[in-house]
């Protein structure tokens, strides 16, 4: 089993940014990808951004999120990040981390979620 705890979430006017922390645990050696997604008020939970935990390899998942979204991660604390720059009240979300032990499109693992708001 993976644990994920997610950290950073919190209330930010729009313009400004946050760093999303995701820290594993547990039987982190089976797994291949790490990911974030995030559930809009109202709306279906959708992807944002992938990592490869071996070589590193990011996905970003369309172009208005590529140039404000940065997804990282530190292997050696078992940590991975979202940089959000700009952020935009549409980003508005519960911000999920997701892990995988093949393809992040169907993770066996998830964090319990942080919010955050972006409003002035």
């Amino acid at each position: 089993q993976v644990q994920l705890v997610e950290s950073g979430g919190g209330l930010v006017q729009p313009g400004g940014s946050l760093r999303l922390s995701c820290a594993a645990s547990g039987r982190t050696n089976t797994l291949y990808s790490m990911g974030w997604f995030r559930q809009p008020p109202g709306k279906e939970r959708e992807f944002v951004a992938a990592i490869l935990l071996s070589g590193g390899a990011t996905y970003v998942e369309n172009s208005s999120l590529k140039g404000r979204f940065t997804i990282s991660r530190d292997n050696a604390e078992n940590t991975m990040f979202l940089q959000i720059n700009s952020l935009e009240p549409e980003d508005t979300a519960i911000y999920y981390c997701a892990a995988a032990e093949g393809s992040i499109a169907t993770p066996q693992y998830w964090g319990q979620g942080t919010q955050v708001t972006v409003s002035s």
